[in-house]
C-alpha cells in the first residue's frame, strides 16, 4: 500500500563534512528532477545563522559537482536552519515551531552514532516524531550489543515501518544493476550455484589512507568501515533468492536469510594488515593495532552455495581505486586440448568508480594449434556516481519506500558474522604502500588462482 509521502525534510549535522560532501549535491539533484519541493531543515550547534548555511550549501555545491542557478535559487529558498544544542529541549521546541503545519517530518541523522538516542529522545518528547520517519546514517552500532541497544532506543519513539537504517551502497546504481542483471538474465539461474561456481571474491581497495582522519578511524578499522557493512550486503546481492514479488520487505527477506546462513568468521580465516605509515597519522596511537586492510573468507551454509568459498577483501593505500566482484566457474572436468588453463570462465562486476559487467571466456588463437587465450566480453561499461546514491536513498526515504534500506534483522547478522573477529588483539601484518596488502592474506585462498589483480580502468588501453 502506498504511504504518504514526508511532506518536510530535517537533516541533523548540517554543518558537517557529510551534508558538505554528500547532502547539499543530492538534495540540488532532488529539486532539479522535481522530486524535492518540501521545507528542507538543517539543525546543527555551530552558531550559524540561515545565510550562513546558504552560503556552506554554495560552497558545497561549487566544489562537488556544481552548482545549477534555478536549481540551487529553489533550494535555497526551501531551506531552513535551527542553531541549538541536541541536548537542549528548547532546540527541539524551536525545530517543532520551525516545521509549523509540517505532519510527517523526515529527519535524518548525519551526526555520530552515540548521538542517535539523544536526538531521537527529543524528537519524541518534543512532538517532532509524530507521523514522522527517521533515516540513521552508518555505523549502526559498534557491535551486535551496541546495534540492538541502539535499535531499541529508535523503536521507543518511532514504529520499525518509520526507520530507514542507510547505508549507501545500497543505492549505488551499480549495486542496483548487479540485481537487476543477476534476476533479469534466465541463461545465469542453472549455473549460479554451488554446482558451477568455484568461488566469489569481492574487492574493495583505495589508493588513500586516512585522510586525516586518523582518530576516527582508530575507533572504525577495515572490518567495521566496509566489510559489516557494505561488503556482506554486496555478498547478499549477489547470494540471495530471487524476491517472490515486488514487494519491499520481499527483497529484504531474501537479504537476511543469506546473511543468516553465514556463520561467524573463524579468526583462522581472516588476515589483518596495516599499511606501513600508519601510525604516523595525525591521532593515531604509536602502538596501534587496527586494520587497515582485511580479507576474510566466510561461506554461505544452504543449499545453493553449500561449499562455495566467498573471499571479501578491502584496504587502504592498495594499488588501485575500485569495488570488484569476481564469481568464478569450475574448470572443465578434463581438458580436450590438453591445456591448463590460469583462470577459468567467470563474470566480473565492477561496481566502481567506474561501471562494467563482464564475461570472461576462452577462444582459440590464431594459428595451426589448438591453444585459446583469454577473452573478455564486456557488457557494458560507464561512469558510476556516488551522489545519485544519496539522491535515490534520500527519495526513497521520504516516499516511505523500504526496499534498499537495511533492516534490523540483517544489521544484526552481520554483527553476528564479524563478531568473532572484533576484540583481537593480535598485531595487524604489515604491509607496504601500493601492495595488495601483506602476503598472508594469501593463505586464504587455499588454490593455485590466488586473488585476482583488479586493473586501473583509467590506465587501460
Amino acid at each position: 500500500m502506498p504511504q504518504a509521502p514526508s511532506d518536510a525534510l530535517v537533516f541533523f549535522g548540517a554543518t558537517g563534512d557529510l551534508a558538505y560532501k554528500k547532502i547539499f549535491p543530492a538534495l540540488q539533484a532532488m529539486v532539479k528532477r522535481g522530486q524535492l519541493h518540501v521545507p528542507v531543515i538543517g539543525v546543527a550547534k555551530a552558531g550559524w545563522t540561515l545565510d550562513r548555511l546558504r552560503a556552506r550549501a554554495r560552497e558545497s555545491l561549487e566544489t562537488h559537482g556544481g552548482v545549477d542557478g534555478p536549481a540551487f535559487d529553489k533550494l535555497s529558498a526551501l531551506l531552513g536552519y535551527v542553531d541549538g544544542d541536541y541536548e537542549d529541549p528548547a532546540t527541539f521546541d524551536l525545530l517543532r515551531r520551525t516545521l509549523g503545519s509540517a505532519k510527517r517530518p523526515l529527519h535524518y541523522l548525519a551526526i555520530p552514532t552515540s548521538l542517535f538516542s539523544i536526538v531521537v529522545g527529543q524528537l519524541g518528547r518534543s512532538g517532532c516524531a509524530s507521523g514522522g520517519r527517521v533515516v540513521a546514517e552508518k555505523p549502526f552500532g559498534r557491535d551486535l550489543a551496541s546495534a540492538q541497544a541502539l535499535n531499541r532506543s529508535l523503536l521507543a519513539v518511532f514504529p520499525e515501518p518509520a526507520v530507514f537504517r542507510i547505508d549507501h551502497y545500497l543505492g549505488k546504481e551499480p549495486v542496483q544493476n548487479l540485481l537487476y542483471f543477476r534476476f533479469s538474465n534466465s541463461i545465469f539461474e542453472p549455473i549460479w550455484n554451488r554446482n558451477y561456481v568455484d568461488s566469489v571474491q569481492i574487492t574493495l581497495a583505495e589508493t588513500f589512507g586516512v585522510e586525516g582522519r586518523g582518530r576516527l578511524y582508530e575507533q572504525m578499522g577495515a572490518v567495521r568501515d566496509v566489510i559489516e557493512n557494505h561488503l556482506l550486503q554486496v555478498t547478499a546481492c549477489l547470494a540471495m533468492e530471487a524476491p517472490s514479488s515486488g514487494h519491499p520487505e520481499t527483497m529484504r527477506d531474501e537479504k537476511a536469510r543469506v546473511l543468516e546462513a553465514i556463520a561467524p568468521l573463524d579468526p583462522e580465516t581472516v588476515v589483518r594488515g596495516q599499511f606501513r605509515g600508519y601510525r604516523d597519522e595525525p591521532g593515531v596511537a604509536a602502538d596501534s593495532r587496527v586494520e587497515t586492510f582485511a580479507a576474510v573468507r566466510l561461506e554461505i551454509d544452504n543449499w545453493r552455495w553449500a561449499g562455495v568459498p566467498f573471499f571479501i577483501r578491502a584496504g587502504k593505500r592498495l594499488p588501485v581505486n575500485c569495488t570488484e566482484v569476481l564469481v568464478e566457474f569450475k574448470a572443465p572436468p578434463t581438458s580436450a586440448f590438453g591445456e591448463k588453463m590460469e583462470r577459468p570462465n567467470y563474470v566480473r562486476f565492477r561496481l566502481g568508480p567506474d561501471v562494467a559487467i563482464a564475461l570472461g571466456v576462452r577462444s582459440k588463437a590464431p594459428g595451426e594449434a589448438m591453444v585459446g587465450q583469454e577473452v573478455e566480453l564486456l557488457a557494458t561499461r560507464g561512469t558510476g556516481d556516488e551522489m545519485v546514491a544519496y539522491e535515490r536513498l534520500l527519495g526513497d526515504a521520504m516516499k516511505g519506500d523500504p526496499t534498499l534500506f537495511a533492516r534490523e534483522d540483517a544489521i544484526e547478522a552481520e554483527w553476528r558474522i564479524v563478531a568473532p573477529i572484533l576484540a583481537s588483539s593480535s598485531p595487524p601484518h604489515e604491509y607496504g604502500v601500493g601492495t595488495w596488502g601483506p602476503v598472508e592474506a594469501d593463505r586464504l585462498m587455499g588454490r593455485s588462482g590466488g586473488w585476482a589483480k583488479p586493473f586501473d580502468t583509467r590506465k587501460a588501453p
